[in-house]
């Protein structure tokens, strides 16, 4: 049932992205492959060496960030806390949905299937869709696996409290930030909800892709705190490799002038994260 529903997403997303794009190329396909594969190659580089080329609103959009993470770790124990208590409440599908969907082959099943559907019918849209979908994917799962050896950070189901860190620690139990469900399933839900002009379609499409995320909260996985960080890696990079992507390919995503953006809010008995668009 967790792989029929993924594969009906993934064919639902595929029509309507694919129905107002018309290729127009006599190029082979393994000409088209050798230049997406290029594409997704330098776009993770690219990603990579931003960093390095931040000024002063960059910084200070990252300083917010990490003050908003820091603010959700202070509180980690009573959210985790409380959101496991909320566990028996969640539909079993939807718990499973969330296990199933932000597995790393998983995800990379949805992605390499947009890839090669835009590969074999020369949809240049579905090919960049692709393209943005594996680079950001791969860009932000090998930077959370580095995250998790370094911080080394203990999950909630270790029963060792949220202040817990030991660096280069082999045990999974001590790989909870950032979260890697989370990061993978939200990483794909934003990238696809470019496609979309609809501010509902954009929602919808963050909300599932959301759920992996919060699923790994329910089962005592990880903490508040690491999902949210995840989630602003994820828009950060797809952010980041779609900007690459606008020099490689017609078909563009940035275009339009009204833009999304995310806020975390804090303050008395308010704790979250909002989108504006």
């Amino acid at each position: 049932m967790k792989r029929l529903i993924t594969i009906l997403m993934m064919f639902f997303f595929l029509n309507i992205i694919a129905q107002d794009s018309i290729t127009n190329t006599d190029e082979s396909r393994w000409q088209l492959f050798k230049y997406d594969a290029g594409n997704m190659f330098k776009s993770v580089g690219y990603s990579y060496i931003q960093p390095l080329k931040w000024k002063g609103k960059q910084w200070a959009q990252f300083g917010g960030v990490l003050a908003g993470t820091g603010a959700l770790y202070l509180v980690d124990d009573e959210t985790s806390e409380f959101i496991k208590s909320n566990r028996a409440s969640a539909p079993p599908i939807i718990r499973e949905y969330g296990e199933f969907y932000g597995s790393p082959e998983n995800n990379y099943m949805v992605t390499s299937g947009v890839y090669l559907v835009g590969l074999i019918t020369k949809n240049e849209k579905l090919r960049r869709t692709g393209v943005l979908l594996i680079a950001s994917a791969t860009s932000t799962g090998l930077l959370q696996q580095v995250m998790k050896s370094l911080v080394g950070r203990a999950r909630p189901v270790a029963g060792l409290g949220k202040d817990t860190f030991s660096p280069f620690e082999s045990d999974r139990n001590y790989h909870s930030f950032p979260s890697g469900h989370a990061l993978l399933a939200f990483t794909n839900a934003y990238a696809i909800g470019k496609q979309f002009k609809s501010p509902w379609a954009k929602a919808g499409i963050y909300t599932l892709g959301a759920i992996p995320g919060i699923s790994r909260l329910w089962d005592n996985q990880h903490w508040v705190s690491d999902v949210v960080f995840a989630f602003a890696i994820s828009i950060a990079t797809v952010e980041c490799i779609d900007r690459y992507l606008d020099r490689k390919y017609d078909q563009k995503y940035n275009s339009h002038s009204k833009k999304t953006s995310w806020n975390l809010n804090f303050g008395p008995g308010t704790l979250g994260v909002s989108m504006q668009f």
